[in-house]
């Protein structure tokens, strides 16, 4: 998910999806990311897909996280376990449809876009089916910050934005979880830990000049892309030098602009 293939970052990560399924008093969406990652990973070995692409990791870090989105979206039911199951398998299908077309004809790697192109599609589906109830909140438009009325977060919001930007990469709107996250990554690689860092203080920077909607800004909705894009613009697929320092910076800051209409 963070481009990290590291065992000991995994269970980090899972501890910290743990936590927020604890704090929130709500173990569905660990349970979903556990059925996510073992049946999207089950499912490219019946397929017979790259075997050093599953031992990496690669088609199961979208099945975690259709497996942890779709519970977070819709309420637990039977009926949602089946469609937690069929998502991840079939993110696991869109993964290497979409590996097959763009990463080998362009060189660009699928990363989220399974995860993104299969859980939208099974959460708007959801809208049609009796058995499903589709619990989520949409983002407001109308704020104290488009309205003028500037209010600046406090210190300890500053700190919870921090971590939060990191933890929704996860949909987990918890900010211990997002230091557990951050705490994984630099297990993995210093580097990549401060292109965390730094792209997340550039979301919540920009975010809040901007004067974003105040609530989606508290949850770190505005950063949990930044972070991905600084990450995998700064150090994973271009190497660190002060030019690439610049570009992952303006591609940050553009990422948070890009962000605003998808709140809609």
């Amino acid at each position: 998910m963070f481009f990290m293939e590291n065992a000991l970052t995994g269970g980090l990560f899972l501890a910290a999806i743990a936590y927020a399924s604890y704090a929130g008093g709500n173990w569905v969406t660990l349970v979903g990311a556990i059925v996510g990652v073992c049946v999207a990973t089950l499912t490219a070995r019946l397929l017979e897909c790259d075997e050093d692409s599953i031992t990496s990791g690669l088609f199961g870090f979208n099945g975690i996280l259709v497996g942890v989105a779709i519970p977070t979206f819709i309420s637990a039911s039977p009926q949602l376990w089946f469609y937690v199951v069929v998502g991840a398998a079939m993110s696991t299908v869109v993964t290497a449809a979409l590996s097959a077309m763009i990463t080998k004809s362009w060189g660009i790697p699928a990363s989220t876009g399974p995860f993104v192109l299969t859980g939208w599609l099974l959460v708007a589906g959801a809208y049609t089916f009796g058995a499903l109830d589709v619990s989520g909140d949409s983002p407001k438009l109308v704020s104290d910050y488009i309205s003028g009325a500037e209010r600046i977060p406090s210190h300890l919001e500053l700190v919870q934005i921090f971590f939060r930007n990191i933890g929704q990469v996860y949909l987990l709107g918890n900010e211990i979880s997002g230091a557990i996250i951050l705490l994984g990554i630099l297990i993995a690689s210093r580097v990549a830990g401060i292109a965390a860092v730094l792209g997340s203080l550039v979301a919540m920077a920009t975010a809040i000049a901007l004067r974003a909607e105040p609530h989606s800004v508290v949850q770190g909705l505005y950063g949990f892309s930044a972070v991905l894009t600084a990450m995998a613009v700064g150090v994973v697929f271009l190497k660190p030098s002060p030019r690439v320092v610049v570009y992952a910076l303006l591609a940050t800051i553009v990422t948070v602009f890009l962000q605003g209409p998808m709140m809609c």
